[in-house]
């Protein structure tokens, strides 16, 4: 959880996970034969035009909406030498693109899972958690290689185009403007755009492309194989759940190694560069895993160093530290609680709260809690139908925080005390020891003699051996010669979850 998480309404609280995954799809366009011409666009791989009906203007101004946010909930690893590492290697690639004039950007976000992703119109994202298991800045071109792929086929202008088409009609013979009225209404802006799937004939495109654009680019293509490769061993390694770019929609990863093996003996590409050493000087140091600094659980109690405070969550409810919310489940999935971010003070935060239209028979409640605050017993609407809840504002630390438990209107009252102790609980951070918390990184070491990785682990107790296997692109019976490079990880590695 960061200091610029936002508050969320009762609407938007309750399955939080789904929630993540759903977009709506507003406007109803009618489009005739006389624009449907001018309403296509080339698809850079195939040369064909294809359906294309929000304009580049339009493409643009969503993409630079949903940076804005992914910015202002993510937020950014701070090292400048890092960033614009990767920006000088994203620019290179994409003045080779198709789209070498859009306004493209290239940021690393200060998020553990192992993940990339692009927005329409050129913002393109590389997670932390993506950089400290690539192997070499051929791997990680490859991986920016697909997302401006993404791009430049306009991936997700031609979804939004079959979605416009879907929900509206193919209306012959009316002419309308190459802009379709009421695409203004189209409602899906901000991070919505994060969870668009593409189908996997787009995902092979993006392959297609991002190999394309690191062979012009002089970067050696051999290098990608590896990266998925990495991907499905991190995917398997953490149960199939924290790749939600990479291996939600994309084809598997043993499918794509087969087709650029198949691409590599077919095009035969001269060796490019490789820059194993750069890659590996730039990114030593990095953090590892999640960053306790920014929130950590022991046990139940949520403790966070750089926000001064420590919350204990619902014994029993499942638990998850985000970079906008600290989120709870009950065991039943019945009950609700998150912890964000609120403006104004508490009162004031209460009143424009009691202002949502969701929310009705607001009243006020005593609560004891351990620094100034208010709160609130309502009922609401919301997506899953009637729900009551409480809610709490706080002030701590000159910040507002917002405390929201909610549940089904039948149920809520089981879950109720939990909640009400949680909020209660809510407190400043004290211990010298949980406020000077400290994460985990990447420290690149010289192999000092003959061994296997599994030898090496023995004395790098920080990681799993498999798991340092994983990070270096080896096997733990792998061979490690003296002086060889090879990455461990220094500093205790926290869990999500613990």
């Amino acid at each position: 959880m960061t200091d610029s998480a936002k508050p969320a309404s009762p609407q938007r609280t309750t399955a939080t996970a789904q929630t993540r995954h759903r977009f709506g799809l507003g406007a109803v366009a009618l489009i005739g034969v006389a624009s449907f011409a001018t309403s296509c666009a080339i698809n850079p791989l195939t040369g064909k035009r294809e359906l294309a009906l929000v304009p580049e203007s339009q493409e643009v101004a969503m993409g630079k909406q949903a940076a804005e946010e992914v910015g202002a909930t993510m937020g950014f690893v701070d090292n400048a030498e890092l960033q614009k590492y990767v920006s000088d290697i994203g620019m290179a690639l994409a003045a080779k693109s198709e789209r070498p004039d859009l306004p493209w950007s290239f940021k690393v976000v200060d998020d553990p899972v192992v993940n990339a992703f692009a927005l329409p119109g050129g913002p393109i994202f590389i997670t932390r958690g993506l950089l400290t298991h690539m192997g070499s800045e051929a791997q990680l071109a490859a991986v920016m290689g697909h997302e401006i792929g993404h791009v430049t086929g306009r991936h997700a202008v031609r979804q939004m185009s079959k979605a416009l088409v879907a929900q509206g009609a193919l209306v012959v013979g009316m002419a309308v403007s190459d802009t379709v009225a009421g695409l203004g209404e189209l409602g899906m802006g901000g991070l919505q755009l994060l969870f668009l799937r593409y189908g996997r004939d787009a995902e092979r495109e993006a392959d297609d492309l991002g190999y394309r654009y690191s062979v012009n680019t002089g970067y050696d293509v051999r290098a990608m194989p590896a990266v998925f490769a990495t991907l499905k061993r991190v995917s398997e390694a953490s149960g199939g759940d924290r790749l939600p770019s990479w291996m939600a929609s994309h084809p598997s990863p043993d499918e794509r190694i087969e087709r650029i093996n198949k691409q590599l003996a077919t095009t035969a590409p001269p060796p490019g560069k490789v820059e194993r050493d750069r890659f590996l000087a730039v990114t030593n140091g990095l953090v590892y895993g999640p960053d306790p600094r920014q929130g950590y659980f022991e046990g139940q109690t949520f403790k966070h160093p750089q926000m001064r405070f420590q919350i204990a969550v619902p014994p029993g409810w499942k638990k998850q530290n985000m970079a906008q919310a600290l989120v709870a489940q009950s065991a039943d999935g019945k009950g609700q609680f998150q912890l964000t971010m609120a403006k104004g003070s508490p009162s004031d935060a209460l009143q424009q709260f009691q202002g949502n239209k969701a929310v009705t028979n607001l009243e006020r409640i005593d609560m004891p809690m351990n620094v100034p605050g208010t709160a609130a017993r309502f009922v609401a609407t919301t997506e899953g139908g009637p729900a009551n809840g409480l809610i709490a504002f706080v002030a701590h630390e000159g910040k507002t925080f917002q405390m929201l438990g909610l549940g089904e209107a039948a149920t809520f009252a089981a879950h109720e005390p939990a909640v009400r102790a949680s909020q209660s609980s809510f407190a400043p951070l004290t211990d010298a020891a949980a406020m000077n918390v400290q994460p985990a990184r990447v420290k690149l070491i010289t192999v000092p003699s003959a061994m296997t990785l599994g030898d090496l682990a023995k004395s790098h107790t920080n990681l799993p051996a498999e798991r340092l296997a994983i990070l270096n692109q080896l096997e733990v019976s792998s061979r490690l010669e003296a002086g060889q490079k090879i990455k461990v990880i220094e500093g205790q590695v926290k869990a999500e979850g613990s």
